[in-house]
This record gives structure tokens, C-alpha cells and sequence, in this order.
């Protein structure tokens, strides 16, 4: 306000104007303000007035899935043998979108956890609509408001295995099993299906979900000590009960906003005031799916609370459903992992530190041939995670283009990085859009240095589980058959409606008795809007007014937060309730899955497998050898050594015929075994390579190779350089030669550079027994310019093709040499 005074003290002239000048200068500012301010406030008590509205327009139209794509339902979990409230949607492409049911299907799950499904499709820039650009068939899990009568989670879960299986079943030309989506509490629903039935997933996807639910830190996550709080998981069987066995999603909603007091009461409110010209869609877009909450039974929510919020039980391997155990180390599939450090509800610490707790070390998870992928974002909060139209646009569009590379990759734990791409890059053809990603190498203690405060605090939550073990049984014992005998389906419909949730959005709608007048004069406002001008002194006095409630909000909830971790500290922790409930030593101590038996019985498999092999195996281990030295894989160089692969597997065909080409493995079967091989016996894999590849020819081709997918000949052109010397040592070849001809393979084919610039990409598929490679449009005028190439008499594309003995070669070495010995005619 000052400083506009001080500006408005002189004219253009620099004279001073008049006191009556700058007092006249000061009401024409206030006049314009109160006129925009009240403008402002009718058209947001009109917007206030819709979202009532709809609301109960979404209520009467039965609550449906809040997707921005059309849909059809194949399959309603109403009709299975063991009936819920789920059902698969196949999403119908946009017009003009082209689809190919040849690429591998992906199927979006959305959390059951007060809202209602849609989440993953809200919005054109969302999971299915970049998975739709990038021309994938697409399904929807979705489900209903009210659950079936006596359902159980294992409905659920059977009903979800039932409907993957059908998508599977309908792309039987698809390169592999559908990749999964689930989203935050979904995320552990696909991680529990996919520890039983692994057989019918590929890759699959985690945003935002929550496994290890003790862990994270006192600032970061306080949601965590709220059962300490209220002693466990007895209070939400007794909502259930009063309820007729029905547990209110509100409840679960409330708990989410009560995390962030100051965006709950002002900021998403203030929000659409400040800006309600241009916020009423997105505003009132949110608002339908926000207010539509969901129910659950009464055993749902108990098992999700006893077996998970408060016991943490899923991590250990200890949750039991009716004969299934679940152990997340049977899951086989390729995971990816994305979280926030800017998620206050699920931390990195709780998606990612399960992987501490169930493999304990990353050498175990390349002995049993598990590949996990994470990605951590800086700031962006829970819900960005899935409704960000940035994050899909970045984060989720490179997940789905990258699914094929992240199959392919060799065992182990790796972290993905996505950067702006570089046009001038090696091999950027190969990479379309305007990013490229790579996967950096990462060890479990990596993960450990994720938890800022340690984890000694988890020791707390074992005495929370202990006591809500004993309350729940009490409850159970002593109160529930009196509740059970007092709560029924009306009293539940009568504290659904009186919650404080619905009741906020039922107190200004149509049905209020102004609503008439509040509909007339957002009209009124309309027809004579006036935006006052934003360096308006009183604009910026409502602004700081704006701001100050906002940080008092904050700080009120940071002392509430501290407050409440340091009474449950002090009631569970060693001088409380510790004392008399010691943590269990199950409860707190790290996986031993990586003991010193499982380090000898994977050094002696490795062993015996160190002199099996030939030119591919030995390409495989050169490869995996130097992805540990640089500790990075770029997915370009992945998608290099696809194409060289395939290329080889139709060469084959083409001089042997089909029957006679077809390769015992692939070329991702080939590094998974290799994988462990290297990582259990690593001077033994290098040492044996001479023995696997004893003609000079074949070690220049193999160490070309690995280094055209590790993107090193430039280190290689190097003679002082440690990669140069240690190829030099080891396998007696010369640097300079194996440089040159990495450089010449990764000169990318007119085939390559045509399928990256498509506007589908179509990466080339690894062949296997499954993994068919799809015939597409995209690959005909590729195929086309390969052919004016050799005619034009370049011979850049078919060097490049005839100089990779691929590593989809059988386990012989002659083949080998004979496309080595072929590969040094042509570069003659």
C-alpha cells in the first residue's frame, strides 16, 4: 500500500499531485476493488452452489467412474462366482487415436479408499490418455459405491485376476502379459495379486502406494501415529458395526484432509475466489470426485487396518487370506515405483522401504531375477501424482513408452531418471518426444539413506500393533455383540448423511432458499464483470491478509503434528507402554533374505555356470560387467540392442529359415542368467571370456556390441582411459578397432530412424516365447528406405545389421564367428 502511495505521489511528469489528487487516486482504487471483490464473492457462492448440485447429480446417476474417455463394460464382478462390486471397462479410443491390439495392453486400477474411481483418467493428460497416445489397448478396473453383501477382500482380488486374465486372453499377439497400474491403495491391492498370481502380469506400475506403512519420518508423514492415537483398529470395526457392517469412505477422507488444515479451510477455497472467472471447471471437475465417497464392509476395512495400516504385515510376508499366502518376494514381474518427496499420505520411505525389509540386499533380488525400477519426485504432493496434467505429460508418458526397455532390463534395483532430450546425443533418433530416460544403478543401502531420522522409530509402531492386538480382541469379546445388536443399515444411512463432509455440500445448492438470488446475482455479476487491475493496493492488502491465514493455518497444524507424535512417543515409546510390550524382534528386524546361505548358494550356481555359453552369453556378460562399472543404462542403448537382436533373429530366418532360427532364449532370458553370473562370481565371468570366445573376431564383436548399448566407444577411443585398459588386459583386443566398429553398429539404420520418429512408436520386440514381433504400418516405409539405401549402395544399414552377431544367438559359438567373419567382409 506504501509503496503504491509512494508511486501514485508523482505524475508522468515527476510533479507531485495534491493531497485531494492522491486521496481521489485512493478511493477510485477502493472503488474498484469493492466492486471486483463483490463480484467475486457472488460468482463464488454460484460455483459453491453448483458444486451442491453436482453432487447430488453425481449421487441420483449412481456414483459412475469420472473418466474423460468413452468406455464399455466386458465383465461385472456382480455376475462371478464370488460376487463384488468391481468391473472391467475397455476404454474406446479418442477419434482419431489409432490403437494396436498388437501392443501390450495396459490396465489402470484407481484406489478404493473413500473416493470413488476415475482418477486415472480425469483428464486428457492423464495414465489412460497418455497410454492411449501411445497407442496401447487400454482397460479400466472400476467399482461401485456400495460393496456386495458380505465381500471380502479376496473377492475382490479373484474378481481383478479374473479381469487381467481377460485382458491377456484378448491380445494374444501382444508381446507379453498386460502391464498394470494401480494407484496408491490400489498399489498394494496389485503387489498382493501379483505376489499369488504372477503369471498373469507384466510390468507392473505403483504411483503413490503404500507397503511399508511404519516407515517414514515424524515431520514428513504424521498420518502414521494416528493409530497410536486412537489405539489401534477397533474404532474402525466399531464404525462398521454401527453402521450394518458398512464402513463410510468420509471417514477415510476426513483423515486426508485433516492432514493439510491450511489448503482444507482457505488456500483451495481462497484459490477459486482470487481466480473464478477461469477456475469454476477444474474446481467443480475435482469437487465431483472429491465428494463422492465410497463404502466398504465391515471385514474390508478391519483387514486393511489390522493387516496393513497398523500391523504391517504385507512387508513381512505374514498377511494369510484363506490359504494364500502373501510374500512379496513371488512377485516376478518388472516393478516400477513412482513416489514424492512432496507426498505427505505415502513418503518414498513407505513405498520404497519394503524392498529393505523382503530382499535385503540387491544381490538378492538378481539371484531370484527380479527387476525393480523407482522414481522419485522432488515436490509434487499425492494427488499430483495421478491428477498432475505435468506429471502424466513427463513422468507417467515416459513410464509407458519405456515398458518394453524396463522389461528388458538385466535383475536388479535401478533408479529412473528422466531429462530433456538431446538432439545432438548418441543414438538420439532412437528416442522420440521431448525426454530421455535412463536407469542408474542402485544398492539397497541407497534406499536406506532415504530415511533421514534412521528407522529406530519403528520399534514404536510394534507396541501400537501389540495394543491394538489386545484392543480389537476386547472390542470383539466384550462390546461388538451389544454394538452389532444396536447398528443396522438405517442408523448407518442416518450418520452417513449427518457427516460434516456431505453436510457442507448439501448446505448450499439448489435446495438452499437463496439459492434463487445467489443464481441472479452471479448473472448480474457476469453481465457487468470488472476485473480490478492486479497492482491494485487493496488487491495486494487481500493477498497478504490471504497468505497470513494460510501460514497460521500451517503452523497450527505443525503444532498439532508435534504435539501428537510426542504424546504417542510418550505413551507407546521404551518409558511407556514399551516398558510392558517390548517391540518384537520379527516386527523390527531387516530381512536376513540375503544371508550368508543365499550369498554361497548364489556363488555356486554362478560357478557352475561360468564356462557355459558362447558368443551371446559372453556379449550378455560384457554388457552387465561394464552396466556395473558406469552404473548407468541409457534406454536408448536398450532399444539399440532390441533392434540389433531382432535384426539378427530375421537374418537368421531369412539364411536358415524359421524352423532352424528359432533361439533356445532371448535376449532378456539371456541377461537375467548372466545377471547372476556376474554379480556372484564377477572376476570368474571375465576371466572365463577368452575360453567362451577363443577367436580374436569374436571378442572385437562382442565388446562392440556391449559397448554400442553402453553407449562407450567413445571411452573406448580413449587409450587411457580404464574401460581401454581393461578390454586391452582382458581379452586381448584392441580398443581402437572394437571403438570404431561399436560406432558403425550404433549408426542407427534408416529402419531405426523411421520407427523413432513415427507417430507411434513402435520399439522392436525381443523375441522369445513371448514376444512376438507385432507387423505394424510404422515398420513398411521403414523397410522401404532400408531398400533405396542398398540400392543408392549404402551400406551404413546393413553393416550395421550384419555386424551384430546378436546376442539372441544360440548357446554355439560357430554361428558366431561366421557372422563375425561375414561382418568383416562387409566393413572391408
Amino acid at each position: 500500500m506504501f509503496q503504491w502511495l509512494r508511486q501514485a505521489g508523482s505524475d508522468t511528469e515527476g510533479t507531485s499531485l495534491a493531497p485531494p489528487d492522491l486521496a481521489g487516486r485512493a478511493a477510485e482504487a477502493w472503488r474498484a476493488y469493492a466492486a471486483d471483490a463483490w463480484q467475486r464473492t457472488v460468482l463464488t457462492l454460484d460455483v459453491m452452489r453448483e458444486r451442491g448440485n453436482v453432487f447430488l447429480d453425481h449421487l441420483h446417476a449412481g456414483k459412475p467412474a469420472l473418466l474423460k474417455f468413452e468406455h464399455e463394460l466386458l465383465m461385472d464382478g456382480h455376475d462371478l462366482p464370488q460376487p463384488c462390486n468391481y468391473s472391467l471397462l475397455r476404454i474406446l479410443p479418442p477419434d482419431g487415436s489409432v490403437v494396436d491390439p498388437k501392443r501390450r495392453p495396459i490396465v489402470v486400477i484407481d484406489p478404493r479408499a473413500g473416493h470413488g474411481p476415475g482418477i486415472g483418467g480425469f483428464k486428457p493428460d492423464s495414465e489412460i490418455g497418455v497410454a492411449l497416445r501411445a497407442g496401447h489397448p487400454v482397460y479400466f478396473i472400476t467399482f461401485e459405491p456400495e460393496p456386495v453383501e458380505g465381500q471380502t477382500l479376496l473377492d475382490v482380488a479373484r474378481a481383478e485376476a479374473l479381469f487381467i486374465e481377460e485382458v491377456g486372453r484378448r491380445h494374444p499377439k501382444a508381446p507379453g502379459l498386460p502391464a498394470v497400474i494401480g494407484n496408491c491403495q490400489a498399489g498394494w491391492a496389485v503387489a498382493a495379486l501379483a505376489a499369488v498370481r504372477s503369471d498373469l502380469m507384466g510390468p507392473i506400475v505403483l504411483n503413490g502406494a503404500p507397503l511399508s506403512y511404519w516407515a517414514g519420518s515424524a515431520q514428513q508423514n504424521p498420518m502414521r501415529y494416528a493409530g497410536g492415537a486412537l489405539g489401534g483398529a477397533w474404532l474402525s470395526a466399531l464404525s462398521a458395526d454401527l453402521c450394518g457392517d458398512r464402513f463410510d469412505g468420509a471417514y477415510l477422507v476426513s483423515n486426508f484432509e485433516n492432514l493439510n488444515l491450511a489448503n482444507t479451510w482457505w488456500d483451495k477455497y481462497y484459490h477459486l475466489y482470487a481466480n473464478v472467472d477461469a477456475e469454476r471447471e477444474r474446481f467443480l471437475d475435482f469437487e465431483r470426485w472429491w465428494g463422492g465417497y465410497f463404502r466398504m464392509t465391515g471385514e474390508e476395512i478391519e483387514s486393511i487396518v489390522e493387516n496393513l495400516f497398523i500391523g504391517n504385515r504385507l512387508a513381512r510376508g505374514e498377511v494369510e487370506m484363506e490359504g494364500y499366502q502373501l510374500d512379496l518376494r513371488n512377485i516376478a514381474a518388472p516393478m516400477v515405483i513412482f513416489a514424492s518427496w512432496g507426498d505427505n499420505i505415502t513418503p518414498p520411505q513407505q513405498a520404497l522401504d519394503w524392498i529393505i525389509d523382503v530382499w535385503g540386499s540387491e544381490k538378492a533380488l538378481v539371484k531370484a531375477g527380479r527387476t525393480i525400477v523407482y522414481m522419485l519426485h522432488p515436490r509434487i504432493g499425492h494427488l499430483g501424482i495421478f491428477v498432475g496434467g505435468a506429471i502424466a505429460r513427463r513422468e507417467h508418458e515416459q513410464i509407458v513408452d519405456t515398458l518394453e526397455q524396463i522389461a528388458a532390463l538385466p535383475p536388479g534395483l535401478y533408479e529412473m531418471k528422466i531429462d530433456a532430450r538431446d538432439p545432438e546425443a548418441p543414438l538420439a533418433a532412437l528416442e522420440s518426444g521431448d525426454y530421455s530416460v535412463s536407469f542408474e544403478t542402485r544398492k539397497v543401502d541407497d534406499l536406506r539413506a532415504l530415511n533421514p531420522d534412521g528407522r529406530r522409530d519403528e520399534a514404536l509402531f510394534s507396541t501400537i500393533a501389540q495394543v491394538s492386538e489386545s484392543n480389537i480382541r476386547a472390542y470383539r469379546q466384550w462390546l461388538q455383540p451389544a454394538v452389532r445388536a444396536v447398528g443396522n443399515k438405517p442408523l448407518g444411512e442416518l450418520l452417513r448423511w449427518l457427516h460434516p463432509l456431505r453436510q457442507q455440500h448439501l448446505a448450499i445448492s439448489d435446495l438452499h432458499p437463496l439459492a434463487p438470488w445467489i443464481r441472479q446475482a452471479a448473472d448480474g455479476a457476469r453481465e457487468r464483470r470488472a476485473p480490478v487491475d492486479a497492482d491494485n493496493p487493496w488487491l495486494r492488502w487481500e493477498q497478504l491478509g490471504s497468505r497470513w491465514i494460510s501460514e497460521s493455518l500451517d503452523r497450527v497444524g505443525h503444532q498439532r503434528d508435534s504435539a501428537l507424535v510426542r504424546w504417542v512417543e510418550a505413551v507407546y515409546g521404551p518409558n511407556g507402554l514399551g516398558a510392558l510390550l517390548p517391540p518384537r524382534a520379527d516386527d523390527v528386524a531387516s530381512s536376513t533374505a540375503h544371508s550368508l546361505a543365499d550369498e554361497a548358494e548364489g556363488r555356486r550356481v554362478a560357478l557352475a555356470q561360468v564356462d557355459q555359453g558362447g558368443f551371446a552369453e559372453a556379449v550378455c556378460r560384457i554388457l552387465l560387467t561394464g552396466l556395473a562399472h558406469r552404473g548407468v543404462l541409457q534406454r536408448r542403448g536398450l532399444i539399440l540392442g532390441q533392434l540389433l537382436a531382432d535384426s539378427h533373429r530375421r537374418m537368421a530366418t531369412r539364411m536358415a529359415g524359421a524352423a532352424a532360427a528359432a533361439p533356445s532364449e532371448d535376449w532378456a532370458s539371456l541377461l537375467h542368467r548372466q545377471a547372476l553370473v556376474v554379480a556372484f562370481a564377477p572376476e570368474e565371468a571375465i576371466d572365463a571370456l577368452p575360453r567362451l570366445l577363443p577367436e580374436l573376431a569374436d571378442r572385437e564383436q562382442a565388446v562392440a556390441l556391449a559397448s554400442a548399448v553402453l553407449m562407450s566407444e567413445a571411452e573406448l577411443s580413449d587409450p587411457s582411459s580404464p574401460a581401454a585398459r581393461y578390454v586391452h588386459r582382458v581379452l586381448e583386443v584392441d580398443p581402437a578397432r572394437v571403438a570404431a566398429l561399436a560406432q558403425s553398429l550404433s549408426t542407427p539404420p534408416a529402419a531405426t530412424v523411421t520407427i523413432a520418429a513415427s507417430p507411434m512408436p513402435q520399439p522392436a520386440r525381443v523375441p522369445g516365447p513371448r514376444s512376438r514381433a507385432a507387423s505394424t504400418p510404422a515398420s513398411k516405409p521403414a523397410s522401404k528406405s532400408a531398400a533405396q539405401e542398398r540400392a543408392n549402395g549404402q551400406e551404413a544399414a546393413p553393416r550395421a545389421r550384419r555386424a551384430s552377431a546378436a546376442p539372441t544367438a544360440s548357446a554355439t559359438r560357430t554361428p558366431a564367428r561366421k557372422t563375425a567373419t561375414r561382418s568383416r567382409k562387409v566393413a572391408a
